[in-house]
């Protein structure tokens, strides 16, 4: 059962919600679009409910956290942050509750899709300002996880983090860069905020206003995808669209791979199988698009074209959804590529969202096991990645990810098709939610928005991101008889 404790770390994360959309409130004051009221109410009520399941559960026996309470507190923090980060929305009536829930799962699990924009009859830059900056500070908040960032301060209300961090960071490569979980949260914030901070710097050198430079910053890191242009990226100069690139790039990388180059100054990237892989991963899938678009009508021989490849290649495989062009009008090999770059997803231990390289990678070398088992059955094998031998449970649970992933996926197309949507568009917004992507093909392309789709899909879209964001077993163990007996 969820104890009392649960509960109480569930209204904490609350109230540090709340006192979050202060920055909101800064940047109502600044440009006085009318938002102010709407954002006070919201932080009144988000903090009023932390407040209150604070003191109604507060308790004096302050105990480690269990397995069981970790999945717990992750879960229902996760969902309760996306029940109070769409008050915003639904309070300065830009949005309907439904619609505002949407918004905000969509920016706190970093999935990026959005109801406003293109065919909506709300473009985003009708939004107000501080409702605009909200939208994109839930992408800031949920990239590395409103959980790690916790952890941090649990200690000095006498609550161990292990189990949380655990919970949040459920991949085959969680391991803790310090001994204790506290130091490696600091760290990997530190890290994060810094790369906002530098990116943000950037973009105003290149001509970018401040306002924008931060909400793309916090798109950017979070590998999110919410922009302030109806456009997206398109609205700027090739400069700013390649320097996105590069922080693309290093928020889908592993941080640990940062930590490891900032801290110690050991270039560990290139001794890393995942990221050389990812690496190879982007240039392949840049060059197969600027093959296949140069031979089109629309497209030629030149650094545009390259950079529309490169672009689109590093924006799918990190998940962020950054659009330059229209990949919907491209040949039907690119939109084939697009479909299955929607499922692969970035590094380990960063913001990304996808199924991961490295268990890709582990996939790919247990099918190799499996053959050479075949041709050898009395042979003694071993699943390496690099010089680490790979435990059978980590297989067993890698394996076990990829099939729910795929049950996930095809049932929730399958879903979507009933509720009206098309055959492309049902399965690239099934990839495109679970894999926290953004944008997809059919009628959720890039220069298209979620806001056709019924109440029931939103819903249900709205779960698979969160599925998605928590690596699935997080959420799905809830589920199960044997955890609430």
């Amino acid at each position: 059962m969820i104890r009392r404790q649960s509960f109480y770390i569930v209204g904490i994360l609350l109230i540090i919600l709340g006192f979050s959309m202060l920055f909101s409130v800064i940047c109502s004051l600044i440009f006085a679009d009318g938002d102010l009221i709407p954002l006070l109410q919201s932080i009144s009520v988000t903090v009023l409910s932390g407040l209150i399941l604070v003191i109604f559960f507060r308790s004096k026996n302050k105990k480690e956290l269990s397995t069981h309470d970790g999945f717990a507190v992750v879960t229902m923090g996760w969902f309760a942050m996306a029940i109070f980060s769409a008050l915003p929305f639904y309070f300065s009536g830009t949005l309907d509750y439904t619609n505002s829930f949407f918004e905000a799962m969509s920016g706190l699990t970093t999935t990026g899709a959005s109801v406003l924009g293109h065919s909506s009859t709300l473009l985003i830059e009708d939004v107000s300002h501080g409702i605009l900056f909200w939208r994109s500070f839930t992408h800031f908040i949920g990239g590395m996880g409103i959980i790690v960032f916790s952890i941090a301060i649990l200690p000095m209300l006498g609550m161990g983090g292990v189990q949380l961090f655990r919970a949040e960071v459920a991949g085959p490569a969680a391991d803790k860069i310090t001994p204790r979980v506290k130091q490696t949260a600091k760290l990997l914030w530190g890290i994060y905020v810094g790369f906002v901070l530098i990116e943000t710097f950037v973009l105003r050198i290149e001509g970018m206003p401040w306002f924008d430079s931060f909400c793309h910053s916090f798109g950017t890191m979070a590998t999110g995808g919410f922009s302030t242009k109806n456009i997206s990226i398109a609205a700027y100069s090739g400069l700013i669209q390649w320097t996105i690139i590069f922080f693309m790039f290093c928020a889908a990388t592993n941080f640990s791979l940062h930590y490891y180059f900032i801290a110690k100054g050991s270039g560990k990237y290139f001794k890393d199988r995942e990221f050389k892989v990812y690496l190879t991963l982007v240039l392949f899938c840049a060059l197969l698009f600027f093959i296949n678009i140069i031979n089109s009508a629309d497209y030629s021989f030149n650094l545009d074209s390259v950079r529309h490849s490169i672009f689109t290649s590093v924006s799918l495989i990190t998940t962020t959804g950054f659009g330059t062009e229209d990949f919907e009008s491209w040949p039907a090999m690119s939109k084939t590529l697009v479909f299955f770059l929607l499922f692969v997803g970035g590094s380990a231990g960063s913001t990304t969202g996808g199924m991961k390289i490295i268990r890709s990678i582990l996939v790919f070398r247990y099918l190799i096991y499996e053959v050479r088992k075949l041709l050898h059955p009395k042979g003694v094998f071993n699943i390496t990645i690099g010089d680490n031998n790979i435990d059978d449970n980590v297989v067993r649970a890698t394996l076990g990810f990829y099939l729910f992933y795929i049950f996930i996926f095809a049932f929730t197309a399958m879903v979507l098709s009933i509720t009206g949507l098309d055959v492309t568009t049902a399965l690239s917004a099934s990839a495109s939610a679970i894999g926290n992507i953004g944008p997809g093909l059919g009628a959720i392309g890039p220069t298209d928005n979620w806001g056709h789709l019924t109440d029931i899909a939103k819903w249900l879209t709205s779960f698979c991101m969160l599925l998605g964001r928590l690596e699935i077993f997080t959420v799905v163990v809830l589920f199960s008889r044997s955890f609430w007996r």
